[in-house]
């Protein structure tokens, strides 16, 4: 597997926190899946962007070179060898001296688009915050998204953790208007890489919690609009648009023990890490232990280290993605217009659960699968175990049943080796990792609809899902 590198750093200065206050608690029923109207955290109607005024006449603009780059991004069924797939936390990057604020950056008034973004921006901003975390000799910095009055905060598990190495980090916050003030960990869910803090002293502060959209809604070619704190830079604001959904990504993760259920079958591909805070060289990296299988937004908006945990956001200011890592090739590990966030309807679900349990519930369905090869023969020879162990790399039709562990949810609904998942609640499926990233949005006891090619006849099962340990 490819060395990942971090240079040395000091991590970004805070001014001291106030005072610690009691923390307040709050108990929300968890929505279900891609249903954000069940959600407590605020939503709100939209309307139409003014579309921006055509091009003068007589003027023509052509399309730009393509530039060939070889990436090492694990994503449906893609490896490469020269790069890695990075988490966003600014740990990674030699610190930056001074702060946005340190700096008066002058922007022109431009009519139509530019002027959409500017108040999506105005409107999304004041919700997102900037996190110190640090333990022992160790630290990093990382972005959220307010979720509410009572202080809860969104970002993702490898920001409060220092990528999987410490639970017992502490944690400082900085809000849109400057403010600092330190924060507790609500619950952290390696599976989703998401967490909920809760800042401390929260009915002293001037709190704007963050609105969601549907990231269900979202299309492909969407304007995209990432907010965070790039290298330690608060309120950084950059645009793109929405390269593609349903991304399947899979990053190596020192937070989550190897689970037994619903795994691919080990193809050689290469798996990736999220970004170890502090990475002195000569130090020890932590061992990951497990994998973490995100079906995540794709989007070609600016994000870098230190955009871990911020807020991916639409047209309206409306939040429709939490950014959490970017593919990178071995030169840099700086941003190629390449980057992923969680779409915003799985990480509602999500904190919803940490806020009032500390936990998160995700689906099992009880299945050890293959990359599906479109040639029935290779699958054959796959699930017996006669020939190849996988689609060789090419192409790939599904998630290829091998082994349907007794009294699973994929036994009761009638799975059999063989079976080749194609979609799951009409989500196609196109390869294994894909089904189980797929499987653990769901949360446990949540009835699906499997679409299964058996044999060259579609059918449909029907499955209850158990739950997944952690």
């Amino acid at each position: 597997m490819s060395e990942f590198h971090s240079p040395a750093h000091q991590p970004p200065h805070f001014p001291p926190p106030q005072p610690q206050g009691p923390l307040f608690s709050q108990e929300h029923n968890a929505a279900r899946p891609h249903d954000p109207s069940g959600s407590p955290f605020a939503s709100a109607p939209v309307t139409s962007p003014t579309p921006p005024p055509p091009p003068p006449s007589g003027r023509s603009f052509g399309w730009p070179a393509l530039v060939a780059c070889t990436l090492a991004a694990a994503v449906l069924g893609g490896t490469a060898s020269a790069g890695a797939l990075t988490a966003l936390s600014a740990s990674d990057v030699e610190s930056v001296p001074g702060s946005a604020d340190s700096a008066q950056i002058e922007q022109a008034s431009l009519p139509g688009a530019d002027a959409d973004v500017a108040s999506a921006a105005a409107i999304a901003s004041p919700s997102v915050v900037t996190l110190g975390v640090s333990a022992g000799s160790a630290g990093g910095s990382g972005s959220g998204i307010i979720l509410d009055q009572e202080g809860h905060v969104l970002t993702n598990t490898h920001v409060v953790t220092l990528g999987g190495t410490s639970s017992q980090g502490q944690i400082t916050v900085q809000l849109d208007d400057g403010t600092s003030t330190s924060a507790q960990i609500v619950g952290t869910d390696p599976l989703s890489d998401l967490a909920v803090i809760k800042l401390d002293n929260a009915a002293e502060l001037n709190l704007t919690p963050a609105t969601f959209g549907s990231s269900g809604d979202l299309q492909v070619g969407d304007e995209a609009i990432a907010i965070g704190a790039p290298l330690g830079l608060s309120g950084t604001v950059t645009t793109g648009i929405i390269s593609t959904l349903d991304r399947t990504i899979t990053v190596a993760s020192a937070a989550v023990d190897e689970p037994t259920g619903d795994q691919p079958r080990d193809d050689g591909r290469e798996r990736f890490e999220f970004g170890t805070p502090n990475d002195l060289p000569g130090s020890a990296r932590p061992s990951s232990a497990g994998s973490v299988f995100l079906n995540v937004i794709q989007t070609d908006a600016s994000i870098n280290q230190g955009n871990s945990g911020g807020a991916l956001v639409d047209g309206h200011g409306q939040i429709v993605g939490i950014n959490v890592a970017i593919a990178s090739t071995g030169e840099t590990a700086g941003s190629i217009g390449v980057g992923f966030a969680i779409p915003g309807d799985y990480a509602q679900r999500i904190a919803e659960d940490l806020i009032a349990s500390g936990e998160a519930s995700h689906g099992l369905l009880g299945v050890l699968a293959a990359d599906a090869s479109p040639d029935a023969a290779v699958n054959k020879d796959i699930v017996s175990g006669t020939g190849q162990t996988s689609s060789g790399g090419g192409f790939t039709a599904g998630a290829l049943v091998t082994e349907v562990e007794a009294g699973s949810p994929a036994d009761g609904a009638g799975l059999e080796p063989g079976d080749v998942i194609t979609a799951v609640e009409g989500r196609r499926i196109s390869d294994s990792r894909a089904l189980t990233a797929v499987i653990r949005e769901y949360p446990a006891e949540q009835e699906v609809d499997l679409t299964v090619d058996r044999g060259g006849e579609e059918i449909t099962l029907q499955a209850t899902l158990s739950a997944a340990e952690r």
